[in-house]
């Protein structure tokens, strides 16, 4: 017999009833009932019940063993009674009575339940996870985890795709996120960066001649937490094609992303994506993460404000503003509406205008200062009626769209009528190569500086540089951004004219992207990609809110590993090797 077990914890039914077994796993529960202590001993695999009474010699050794020992119980398998048999187990038929009973390690008093979901707080969690993720439901997210990587790199490679590994310490990048440094011993004062993402390494696997590439990658970046991003460091499924327009690359995820959503899930996913370009969906959704489940479109309405006598948003449009109209099915009552305002000042903005309609009549502040011609118009851009309201949103074009698209979600939920049981993908196409910062005047990057503009050259040189756009895309699920993408510049001409654009000189291109720029020069293959994030699929596969519910051991929102004290201070002389002397902030007073 094995030394530790002959079955796991999920292994027995009643065709092992009469058997001498031996398993082993975690003390998950402990029952005991005077003559009799039950025992539901867990391994990664599941839980059996294990019984013991008062005449076993194991009895004593089993009723003063704590949770979360481990230990190896050898028995004979035997059939419940009727009564007892647990259908929510798949061993719930039979149990386990204890013969021989050995500690192989035994616990402390645990600092957090692993046997009850109970939330014991972040910060417990985060410290002692080895435990947390000892819980059921963690437990499977993680599983889950690995089960989506391994569908995703199959249908990669039946794709014809090849995995390389591209390297983890790197040169630093001036644009994105702030960089993770690494100080080199043996070049004192230079410091390598860990990637952000393998951007240039995988443009430049095309150049080398290998057509397909992709890895699941793991990225870098010294940014804030949130609910979506862990801090410090996430996965993503890094991809890149040659000799590809950007339908191409479509057709080659849309497969991987709808499939791996459809074996994890039994949740609809329509298909083909629909393409949504970027001004679209700013308009009708107020979002470029457009959560499609919501059947509410919001309406352009700024022209039925030029010159009437509605003042604020009269002089909102003559100023260059827009006028925004998201419906309201439904929410014709005051007290809704002044939910709705009041929720909009809790965001920061001014407030919400609103128009109900009633009885084949407008109402409200905003209807008694338009035409009725005006009114109609409203009515019919936006699908309402009787039993209705409209509100509206009015400023900045940004503004006014990010406070309509918050609307929008708002009402969508509050209103219980977010399409259920369905994972809508779309395709956000058509962004803008560059934008104006409003402080400076000047004219930046929107996104990626290494998308191919579209019009190529003579659009750069011709057009209005705020009119340009881009072959870059995004995948978005249910709301979440999985991805950014796009079709790269693979020529030096167009990549120094479109940094120029930006207001950066050939020598920048030259010093900072030295790398790419040269290897372009010796003919680069047009070629794009995309790199969907592994946590946020698992995320939303798992129907959880936040990334380290997926992630095996992740960072509290300060960046901080609590379990292994992670940043800490190191000792002198390894601060020596690098050459490097502290110059700490001053610690605050008190």
């Amino acid at each position: 017999m094995h030394r530790y077990r002959t079955h796991t914890c999920s292994d027995l039914r009643q065709s092992h009833v009469g058997e001498t077994v031996r398993i082993s796993g975690w003390i998950h529960r402990r029952r005991d009932h005077g003559q009799l202590v039950f025992i539901d001993l867990r391994d990664h695999y599941g839980i059996t019940q294990c019984v013991t009474d008062v005449e076993d010699p194991a009895f004593q050794e089993v009723e003063k063993v704590r949770l979360e020992s481990v230990v190896c119980i050898t028995g004979r398998v035997v059939k419940r009674s009727d009564e007892t048999i647990n259908p929510k187990l798949p061993t719930g038929e039979v149990e386990v009575r204890i013969d021989s009973f050995e500690v192989l390690s035994a616990a402390e008093q645990v600092p957090l339940q692993v046997n009850s979901e109970e939330d014991a707080g972040e910060e417990t969690r985060l410290r002692y996870r080895y435990l947390d993720l000892r819980r059921e439901k963690v437990h499977r997210n993680i599983m889950l985890r690995s089960a989506i990587i391994a569908s995703i790199r199959r249908r990669m490679i039946e794709q014809g795709f090849f995995e390389f590994q591209t390297p983890i310490l790197t040169a630093s990048s001036p644009e994105g996120a702030r960089d993770f440094l690494v100080p080199s011993r043996l070049h004192p004062g230079k410091f390598y960066a860990l990637p952000q993402a393998p951007q240039q390494f995988k443009q430049l696997i095309m150049v080398s001649g290998f057509d397909r590439y992709f890895q699941i990658a793991p990225c870098f970046r010294d940014e804030d937490s949130r609910a979506d991003r862990s801090p410090g460091e996430f996965y993503q499924l890094d991809l890149e094609m040659s000799f590809v327009e950007q339908e191409d690359v479509f057709a080659a995820v849309e497969p991987v992303l709808a499939g791996v959503f459809k074996e994890f899930s039994e949740w609809q996913v329509p298909g083909p994506f629909p393409r949504i370009p970027y001004r679209e969906a700013m308009l009708k959704y107020g979002s470029d993460k457009p959560d499609l489940r919501i059947p509410i479109e919001i309406a352009d309405v700024s022209r039925l404000f030029e010159g009437s006598d509605f003042a604020i948003f009269a002089k909102i449009v003559a100023g260059g503003g827009v006028v925004r109209a998201i419906p309201g099915p439904k929410c014709g009552s005051r007290a809704i509406c002044d939910r709705m305002n009041s929720w909009a000042q809790g965001q920061g903005a001014p407030g919400l205008g609103y128009m109900i309609f009633a009885e084949g009549e407008a109402r409200g502040p905003i209807a008694s200062r338009l035409p009725a011609e005006a009114i109609a118009a409203i009515k019919q851009a936006t699908g309402m009626g009787d039993g209705d309201a409209v509100f509206f949103s009015a400023g900045k074009e940004l503004e006014a769209a990010k406070l309509a698209g918050q609307a929008r979600i708002k009402l969508g939920h509050d209103l219980d009528i977010v399409e259920k049981d369905v994972y809508r993908l779309c395709w956000i196409v058509d962004f803008p190569m560059y934008e104006l910062d409003e402080k400076t005047g000047k004219i930046e990057f929107s996104h990626n500086p290494f998308s191919m503009p579209q019009g190529g050259l003579e659009a750069l040189e011709s057009m209005d540089p705020l009119d340009i756009l881009a072959f870059q895309y995004d995948v978005v699920c249910n709301g979440v951004e999985l991805s950014s993408g796009a079709i790269r510049n693979h020529r030096p001409d167009i990549m120094y004219k479109a940094f120029a654009v930006a207001g950066y000189g050939p020598e920048v291109v030259d010093d900072k992207f030295a790398g790419m720029i040269n290897a372009f020069k010796f003919g680069a293959p047009p070629h794009g990609g995309i790199a969907p994030g592994i946590d946020r699929i698992v995320m939303l596969l798992a129907d959880v809110q936040n990334l380290r519910e997926v992630i095996l051991f992740p960072m509290n929102q300060r960046a901080e590993d609590l379990m292994m004290n992670a940043p800490n201070e190191v000792r002198p002389e390894q601060l020596r090797e690098l050459h490097i002397k502290l110059a700490l902030p001053p610690k605050a007073a008190g």
